[in-house]
């Protein structure tokens, strides 16, 4: 299997630019799955200091799934690869909407390192997720002005009891609940339940269609993924085993030995895009059409 130092090498021995050794694994993957391959891939990790929106999936990524679509076989189902800080609730729900209307539930979730927040939730929406020892997933409680909401609900809740228990403590909870917008709190418990109730539906829909127990096992994962109080923190890494544990249906990225290689190659020359251009999000299929966004990159001096 290439490792990242191989595909380095591999670059500068044929010249090739960047786009050119990312199309081959895309290719690759495909070739070996026999299904449509896109990669949704942003380079947080990997511009460090940049702003948090240029990363972060919003409704103008459609704009690279349709192109991502247009012209293939649908009938072959999709093989979604995803690397992905996660991004808006409405525009994830409006382009899982777009997915299923584009190939069905017969979607499957490829996370060759990390998919968190938003990106969980368009994983959860697959019949399954691929998965490596080293793939994680994250919790699925929005953030509210990059505050976990939930996290928000738990405080006003916690002021409320303590000062209701002893009205002596409301000079202590006073300042920290004067922070709050009129709102905050109302929004806050709306994003949530707007979050557990269309992860849960896709979950019934897809991952465990046709299961007896579907809803009860949606319930459990959403239950698991959203309470801020089990997960303690909204960047919190959900492994491959602990998501196996409250009941995602997981494929083992190392029972294949093939595939493993195709789909970690793959992740590594998209890393080399973003690490060595000015893309900071990429949008592409295994044709070569492809949705780049980019930023200037200023030399260092």
């Amino acid at each position: 299997m290439p490792n990242l130092k191989m595909l380095q090498d591999e670059l500068k021995a044929s010249g090739s630019p960047q786009d050119a050794l990312r199309r081959k694994y895309i290719q690759l993957l495909a070739q070996k799955t026999g299904r449509n391959v896109i990669v949704y891939y942003s380079g947080w990790l990997h511009k460090v200091g940049l702003p948090a929106e240029l990363f972060s999936l919003n409704d103008a990524d459609k704009n690279g799934f349709m192109s991502a679509i247009h012209k293939l076989d649908r009938s072959k189902g999709l093989d979604l690869v995803l690397h992905t800080p996660g991004g808006e609730i409405a525009a994830t729900e409006s382009l899982v909407d777009y997915l299923r209307l584009m190939f069905d539930t017969n979607i499957r979730a490829v996370v060759p390192q990390l998919a968190m927040s938003a990106g969980t939730m368009i994983a959860l929406s697959c019949k399954s997720i691929l998965m490596g020892k080293q793939s994680s997933l994250g919790p699925i409680d929005p953030q509210i002005g990059g505050i976990p909401a939930h996290g928000v609900i738990e405080e006003f809740e916690r002021a409320s009891q303590e000062i209701a228990a002893d009205p002596s403590k409301i000079p202590v909870w006073q300042p920290i609940i004067a922070k709050y917008t009129p709102t905050l709190v109302g929004e806050c418990e709306k994003a949530t339940l707007w979050a557990q109730e269309i992860v849960k539906t896709w979950l019934i829909s897809s991952m465990f269609y046709g299961d007896a127990e579907a809803e009860k096992k949606a319930e459990r994962i959403v239950t698991e993924l959203s309470d801020h109080a089990e997960t303690k923190s909204h960047s919190r890494h959900i492994s491959t085993e602990r998501a196996q544990e409250i009941g995602v249906v997981v494929e083992q990225l190392e029972d294949d030995n093939e595939l493993q290689d195709a789909v970690l190659s793959l992740h590594h020359a998209c890393a080399l895009t973003l690490s060595s251009t000015g893309a900071v999000k990429i949008i592409e299929n295994h044709d070569g059409t492809a949705y780049i966004q980019q930023v200037t990159i200023q030399p260092a001096q």
